[in-house]
């Protein structure tokens, strides 16, 4: 009865469904768009297929709803509950999603460009090949989340809780990731293109193979971190903590490293061409077969390190300090 009054009302015109009790209603293939259903019970209903394009879901209360792929865009779903819904496949671009609680949901190649789903709760929720390109993720919770091969380029994800998610195969061109807790993550082989990662936690990390040409890790943690074979030219690392970092192979053409500490670090066979680092230490670093043609090292601190048949062309170092360091002909500097 509710549902039929529902439609004959909408067929009126009417789009004022507020308050409404749907709960295991079948609503499944049914046209409903532009109406506002906020603050109603749609708990365990049947919508998948339907057509709730730009409707008005504020508060309302989807645990459970059977949403398959819905059409959900531009909807406002701000605060409303859908904990274990299942949205596979759901058209949600362009819909506001602020504080809402996903816990549990399923969102497996759902359509999620463009979508704010800021300060939302999302622990363990499965959004595994979803096309997440431009979502507003900050201060969203993602603990455990499962994000195997989503789309999350230009994403928005500084304040997240990324904790023990789920990350293979991500796409992170030109996400914000500024400050995030990213310790031990498995990042290789990643496009990290243009990131933004100030201030990221990523001790321990995984980048080897990785490309973050043009990204920001400016004052970032990567202490022990495997950046092996990466590409890294045109980066911004001032002031980065990259204590025993492992860079062989890898290219930093061009790379801000002022102020970087990338003492004990690897650095066998790195290209370093005109790499900026300057204050940068380098205590104990090893920089074996390392190309710094044209790198700037104006009071760059080598105690220790050795640059055994590494390439100098055009460096000068008559700024930086060479105590006890192993020049490219093998000869200690004293």
């Amino acid at each position: 009865m509710i549902i039929n009054d529902i439609l004959k009302r909408y067929r009126q015109g009417d789009r004022d469904f507020r308050h409404s009790n749907l709960s295991k209603s079948n609503l499944s293939g049914m046209k409903l768009s532009n109406s506002n259903l906020s603050d109603s019970k749609l708990t365990d209903a049947h919508l998948a297929w339907s057509n709730l394009e730009r409707c008005f879901l504020i508060k309302s209360d989807l645990r459970g709803a059977f949403l398959y792929g819905a059409n959900l865009s531009f909807v406002k779903l701000k605060e409303s509950l859908l904990m274990e819904a299942d949205l596979t496949k759901a058209d949600l671009h362009g819909a506001q999603l602020h504080k809402v609680n996903l816990e549990g949901a399923t969102l497996s190649g759902a359509i999620l460009t463009w979508v704010s789903l800021y300060m939302a709760n999302l622990p363990n929720v499965n959004l595994c090949g979803a096309n997440l390109d431009g979502i507003n993720l900050r201060g969203a919770n993602l603990q455990g989340a499962n994000l195997n091969w989503t789309n999350l380029n230009h994403a928005r994800l500084s304040g997240a809780n990324l904790q023990g998610a789920k990350l293979q195969g991500i796409k992170l061109k030109g996400a914000f990731l500024n400050g995030l807790d990213l310790q031990g993550c498995n990042f290789s082989a990643l496009d990290l293109t243009e990131a933004k990662m100030s201030g990221a936690k990523l001790q321990n990390s995984n980048l080897s193979g990785s490309n973050l040409s043009n990204a920001i890790l400016r004052r970032s943690i990567l202490t022990k971190a495997n950046l092996n074979n990466a590409q890294l030219q045109q980066v911004q690392m001032r002031g980065a903590q990259i204590i025993q970092g492992n860079f062989m192979k890898s290219n930093l053409t061009e790379t801000d490293l002022r102020g970087a500490d990338l003492s004990f670090s690897n650095l066998n066979l790195a290209n370093l061409t005109g790499a900026d680092l300057t204050d940068a230490n380098l205590h104990g670093a090893y920089l074996w077969g390392a190309c710094l043609n044209g790198a700037i090292l104006k009071n760059t601190n080598l105690t220790g390190a050795s640059l055994r048949d590494a390439d100098l062309s055009g460096v000068n170092l008559s700024e930086a300090i060479l105590d006890g360091v192993t020049m490219p002909d093998g000869k200690i500097y004293l």
